[in-house]
């Protein structure tokens, strides 16, 4: 017997962790914050099947009083829906407290710091999204970054060969 949606847990996280993984190769993420996003109805259920594309993200604040709006995350139109679905990479407001908010606003303003968002997922029945500040890596970083992987890499194989 199934149970109903009322009596889960107010922690059980349904569907699926969509992540950047790019972010963090292509930016040192110094902080991050968890934030709510305000979605309409047919993108709720495109988040739960997992079709979101944060690669092309990016967080602003904007206006007065400051609020943070996220840009060019791509989330595919939900086909049941019909004729209810908005455009796919429309900018949509995350939810934070002002203080946050205003923190945030102060690091951007630093020469290089960015927001981008790393994750989305449900937390119960709500859409979070982690934003992160970052600084963008160099091309020298990326390299050895790389390098570093490679030779953990052998450690490890060197190990699991002696063992």
């Amino acid at each position: 017997m199934a149970k109903s949606g009322k009596n889960k847990a107010k922690g059980d996280d349904r569907g699926p962790v969509i992540e950047n993984r790019r972010a963090r190769y292509d930016y040192h993420i110094t902080d991050t914050l968890e934030t709510g996003v305000k979605l309409i109805g047919p993108e709720v259920k495109s988040v739960r099947d997992g079709k979101v594309s944060l690669a092309e993200g990016y967080v602003r604040v904007e206006d007065e009083p400051p609020e943070l709006w996220m840009y060019s995350v791509n989330i595919a139109e939900y086909g049941p829906s019909g004729t209810m679905n908005d455009a796919p990479t429309r900018t949509r407001k995350l939810l934070a407290h002002r203080r946050e908010i205003a923190k945030l606003a102060r690091a951007v303003q630093v020469k290089g710091m960015t927001l981008i968002p790393l994750r989305m997922y449900f937390k119960g029945s709500f859409a979070k999204v982690l934003i992160g500040l970052a600084q963008g890596k160099t091309k020298g970083d990326k390299r050895r970054a790389i390098a570093e992987r490679d030779v953990k890499r052998e450690i490890a194989r060197a190990i699991s060969r002696r063992a």
